[in-house]
């Protein structure tokens, strides 16, 4: 065999599992060059993400969060979520909660730079045929050599080509959304603070970045997505403004908005004989929770885990082995999806008495501290 192990996809997924990889050797296969990361001059990637305190601990533990710059970084301190009637809401906070911060903001550029670092030895390639047999899987490379392995792990994204040769079927669901990314200056501070809007379907998120500036992911209709990606700057500068109640002031563009269309992906199965899924190649969910990368960690720390505790000399891609990752990830998984699709479905309900009801209940679970912190633990893992 070439390799113990052969990660598919080099996006923060696949190389946060080449690096757990521990003893065994692992080959990662990107399918472009990564140039080395360049921090926006005055600004932030548009694209960022909220990762949960058990995620960095796990980033820190392989060598990677230390490699952020400390001033690309921002600590979330409280949350403010908003019913859709303009005065329900419930708000999350760190200190009450005994701890030091509820997620931390990074881009992506910066935490796929750090993750990087670490594997330069490993040179990105072009994935041109994977075939899985009954003793090996093999990777057959855009250059014609063939890479064999034991495990081939499949982190390769939504329309993963892992997932497609192991015959893993999956469901699929079109929102019919598009998430609208932009990062803003802000006239008034804001503090650590992330705030959401739910607006019966579309769901608006202001999350702080460092200094005066945060990033905004806006999931709308498509169409109105598009008419977004339109407006003038200063258009969309108000836009957001009265979508936020003036929460943070006037607004100023800092990056230029883009978007990406938004749909629900679930895979049928996360293992099959010599493959395991990990990942968006396993399960995608709508952006209103901010938990698609965190679940992507969890099956790296989980799928590491037991790759881990693998007795040495035994095949990493006997099945039996890996279904032992599978019934570990799957109620996690599964608890993420119900609470995201439920979410979803109850704020976008255009009924009066749904309504009430949900902005109510927003308001009930405001008041009950023990739902509230379950919930935040549950976010922070």
């Amino acid at each position: 065999m070439d390799c113990d192990l052969i990660v598919v996809g080099g996006g923060p997924v696949g190389a946060s599992l080449a690096r757990a990889a521990g003893p065994r050797s692992a080959a990662l296969l990107a399918p472009a060059r990564r140039q080395p990361w360049v921090a926006p001059q005055g600004s932030f990637d548009s694209r960022v993400y909220a990762l949960s305190p058990a995620n960095v601990s796990f980033l820190r533990g392989i060598g990677a969060w230390q490699a952020i710059p400390a001033a690309r970084l921002t600590p979330v301190r409280a949350m403010r979520v908003f019913g859709d009637d303009g005065a329900s809401r419930i708000e999350f906070d760190a200190y009450r909660a005994g701890v030091a911060e509820l997620a931390w903001i990074v881009e992506d550029g910066a935490l796929q730079d750090a993750l990087w670092r670490g594997l330069e030895a490993t040179a990105p390639v072009e994935v041109k045929q994977i075939e899985v047999l009954p003793a090996q899987a093999r990777v057959t490379l855009g250059d014609g050599r063939v890479l064999a392995s034991r495990l081939v792990v499949g982190a390769d994204g939504a329309n993963s080509a892992v997932r497609r040769a192991a015959g893993i079927a999956v469901s699929e669901k079109d929102y019919g959304q598009s998430a609208v990314v932009a990062n803003f200056r802000c006239e008034r501070a804001h503090r650590g603070t992330a705030y959401q809007w739910f607006q019966r379907g579309p769901v608006l998120a202001l999350l702080p970045l460092p200094g005066d500036q945060v990033s905004m992911v806006w999931s709308l209709p498509t169409g109105e997505a598009e008419r977004m990606l339109r407006l003038e700057p200063q258009a969309l500068c108000r836009e957001v403004e009265a979508a936020s109640s003036g929460a943070l002031g006037v607004l100023q563009l800092a990056a230029a908005p883009r978007s990406y269309p938004l749909r629900r992906l679930a895979a049928r199965r996360l293992v099959a004989p010599r493959v395991a899924l990990a990942g968006d190649a396993a399960h995608v969910i709508h952006p209103l929770a901010g938990q698609g990368l965190n679940l992507g960690l969890q099956d790296v720390r989980e799928l590491a885990a037991v790759l881990a505790e693998c007795d040495e000399g035994r095949d990493p891609g006997d099945l039996r082995l890996l279904r032992r990752y599978e019934r570990r990830r799957a109620e996690p998984i599964l608890g993420m999806n119900i609470a995201v699709e439920g979410l979803f479905t109850l704020f976008k309900g255009e009924s009066e008495a749904l309504g009430r009801l949900r902005n109510a209940g927003l308001n009930l679970a405001d008041r009950i501290p023990v739902l509230k912190n379950l919930l935040m633990r549950q976010a922070m893992s």
